[in-house]
């Protein structure tokens, strides 16, 4: 095989010894990627406004797991890789706080601004900056901040029946060395995939499109996800 032929536009980088702090990991979300990531082998903290609460979601994924539990700038200060998994209520006060923590950093948020209306589900908040993503870019000038994470089950992710989560994961950025690591970082979980959805500026279609996966899996009573085809 030549060099040519093992280059390929899909070759992505090694993300195995990265080290990942999540940013509201206390919440299902949060906790469900932070287990596993730690299945995979990575070394998590999970972050909070309080320690204690912290080390407890840690704790309840298992003692056997390198999953500890930390203050917010603890988690966003001593990792490599940062996911903001914090309700849309609080996320741009939580990353204004935590700006010379997250300064150099990959960002990686997965934060859906949406609201729920009795009779009418779902439906996607507007955002100043246009979506939660480049909220955080605006409030991050110094971090790399990549939009992934969006549409993957958390009680998929927290199941310990389901050892593999059959989807793809949209990434959008401007850094194509992010963009390309966060790839490989979904990689590590066993089904899952990352694959390249575009620049920041089309993460509001990606994080409004939540509202309708809520709506496919209330209709079938599912936990439904994405492929994306010929790729």
């Amino acid at each position: 095989m030549t060099e040519q032929q093992q280059k390929t536009p899909y070759d992505l980088p090694d993300a195995s010894g990265l080290s990942i702090g999540i940013l509201g990991g206390t919440g299902d979300q949060g906790k469900g990627l932070a287990r596993r990531f730690a299945l995979a082998g990575h070394r998590v903290t999970i972050g909070s406004r309080k320690a204690e609460r912290a080390q407890a979601a840690a704790d309840d994924l298992g003692a056997d797991l390198p999953v500890s539990g930390a203050e917010n700038p603890v988690a966003a200060g001593e990792s490599d890789v940062v996911i903001v998994a914090v309700p849309w209520e609080g996320h741009k006060a939580t990353l204004e706080s935590l700006r010379a923590e997250l300064a150099g950093r990959i960002v990686v948020d997965c934060v859906n601004p949406l609201g729920f209306e009795k009779g009418k589900g779902a439906f996607a908040l507007p955002v100043e900056e246009g979506s939660a993503a480049e909220q955080a870019a605006a409030v991050l000038p110094d971090s790399r901040v990549v939009a992934a994470f969006h549409h993957v089950s958390a009680r998929l992710l927290l199941d310990p029946g389901v050892d593999e989560m059959e989807l793809d994961v949209l990434v959008l950025g401007n850094d194509r060395e992010a963009t390309d690591l966060v790839q490989a970082l979904a990689g590590r979980i066993p089904g899952m995939r990352g694959v390249y959805g575009g620049r920041l500026h089309n993460a509001h279609q990606i994080e409004a499109f939540t509202a309708n996966l809520i709506s496919i899996n209330r209709r079938y009573k599912a936990h439904a996800g994405l492929r994306i085809t010929d790729v």
